[in-house]
């Protein structure tokens, strides 16, 4: 019963594949389309979804599988879309979600060439959506990617109070101003789902020697923490030719951040900052 109702609801897209997938993944900075608000008089919204699917156990090439819900039994969210997909249709299909409120950034994926997180994406009005693991890297299985070099990205820049002088009052927390706490604004928010670095073209040629959008972010984190006391030697390990300066301020990354942080901008204070180091 359940391999003829898997079989009658996917189906091989009808037009090139590999067309639509290069199509989806050279654009992943676009703002998306408008969302789905179906009338009260539709008894049925039908809605298909091209995901993207490939499997180290049948490593054969990667192909767009079609699969098609009634938006009317399903939730807003591309996650929504999934998760129904995963449980009444196809239980092989493979993503990573946790926290579905846009706080743990594990659902980061490719959706209609922009990047973003599924449980904060609304199923857009078109008749079909491609969703497409983040551009760019590994895929271990269908919408999951290897986020090994980017995790390691940023455990290289340290991503921890480090202090030279022990704290004025021994034993207590290192005090800081309320102006100072206001300059981590924009920074601390980042959660990490690589939404902005995979949108980067300079990190799609560079991944392995450009730290990219996120991990530059949390490294200016630090650089302009008053507690932190080693200013000066964060700035002297990333100031780089390829660590720091293949950013050639694009600014997909701060198109594609679904926290509405810019990373491009904290890439060029630290430019700055790299600068006025120099000339001293």
């Amino acid at each position: 019963m359940a391999t003829s109702l898997f079989r009658r609801s996917v189906s091989r897209v009808s037009s090139s594949p590999a067309f639509k997938l290069l199509n989806a993944r050279a654009h992943a900075s676009e703002p998306q389309t408008q969302q789905v608000e179906p009338t009260a008089r539709d008894s049925s919204v039908l809605k298909t979804f091209q995901i993207y699917r490939w499997s180290p156990d049948y490593p054969s090439k990667p192909q767009l599988q079609e699969y098609q819900i009634n938006l009317r039994e399903c939730g807003p969210m591309v996650l929504d879309a999934l998760i129904k997909i995963k449980n009444e249709i196809d239980p092989t299909l493979t993503f990573r979600r946790s926290c579905r409120e846009g706080i743990c950034g594990s659902c980061a994926m490719n959706m209609d060439g922009c990047n973003g997180l599924a449980c904060l994406t609304k199923i857009p009005t078109a008749s079909e959506t491609t969703i497409t693991p983040l551009p760019h890297m590994f895929v271990i299985k269908d919408l999951v990617v290897d986020m090994t070099n980017f995790y390691n990205q940023y455990k290289s820049i340290e991503p921890w109070l480090k202090r030279k002088n022990p704290p004025p009052v021994p034993g207590k927390e290192v005090p800081q101003s309320k102006k100072d706490r206001a300059k981590l604004d924009g920074m601390y928010e980042c959660i990490l789902c690589a939404c902005c670095s995979t949108s980067c073209p300079s990190y799609w040629w560079n991944p392995e020697s450009y730290l990219g959008p996120a991990a530059l972010l949390h490294a200016n984190r630090w650089i302009s923490d008053s507690r932190d006391e080693y200013t000066k030697e964060r700035l002297e390990a990333i100031n780089d030719e390829f660590k720091l300066y293949r950013c050639h301020t694009i600014m997909n990354c701060s198109r594609a951040c679904p926290k509405g942080l810019s990373p491009g901008k904290e890439i060029q204070h630290i430019k700055n900052l790299e600068m006025g180091l120099a000339r001293s």
